[in-house]
């Protein structure tokens, strides 16, 4: 009993280390995904302008490694953003004037969730569609299936016999 009850804690206190463990590395390395690719130079002095360039800086798509922010990015051109984010917000232009730019320059794909507008509205909606699609082919096929059960037909009198003959081993 006493051994059973200390490979129980023992246990316990494993799975607990292990969870603290995981628990602490993610919070250790969750403020340096901030500042990858940041530069200090890059960085402005005003901590408020510096947090919205951040922000705006998270949302914009490297258009060199296209899966990466400009902020997670080290391409000379994710720089080049960065650093026009930063002059832009310097200059007196709000969240929006300063995307708006960037899309006027670069395109919607500069942005890495696409506004929701009518260029954009097929793929916004195609995962509901498929889901649409989804629910109906299951839904039709179920109703299908279930409508199609198997009629039972008795035995003739020449089947019953040949059955008969069979279980009496003849």
């Amino acid at each position: 009993m006493m051994s059973l009850l200390k490979n129980l804690c023992s246990r316990s206190f494993c799975i607990l280390l292990i969870a603290v463990s995981i628990a602490a590395g993610s919070l250790l390395t969750a403020n340096v995904h901030n500042a990858w690719a940041v530069n200090p130079d890059e960085v402005l002095a005003d901590p408020v302008l510096e947090k919205r360039a951040r922000d705006l800086s998270a949302g914009l798509r490297c258009m060199v490694c296209q899966n990466q922010s400009i902020d997670d990015s080290d391409a000379d051109l994710a720089r080049d953003l960065r650093l026009l984010v930063r002059e832009r917000l310097v200059q007196g232009d709000s969240d929006e004037q300063v995307i708006d730019f960037l899309v006027s320059r670069y395109g919607e794909f500069v942005l890495l969730k696409p506004r929701l507008d009518k260029q954009t509205i097929i793929l916004w909606s195609f995962p509901v569609i498929i889901l649409i699609i989804g629910i109906s082919v299951i839904w039709f096929s179920r109703r299908k299936a279930g409508s199609t059960q198997p009629q039972i037909v008795p035995l003739n009198d020449e089947e019953k016999q040949r059955l008969q003959n069979l279980l009496d081993g003849k």
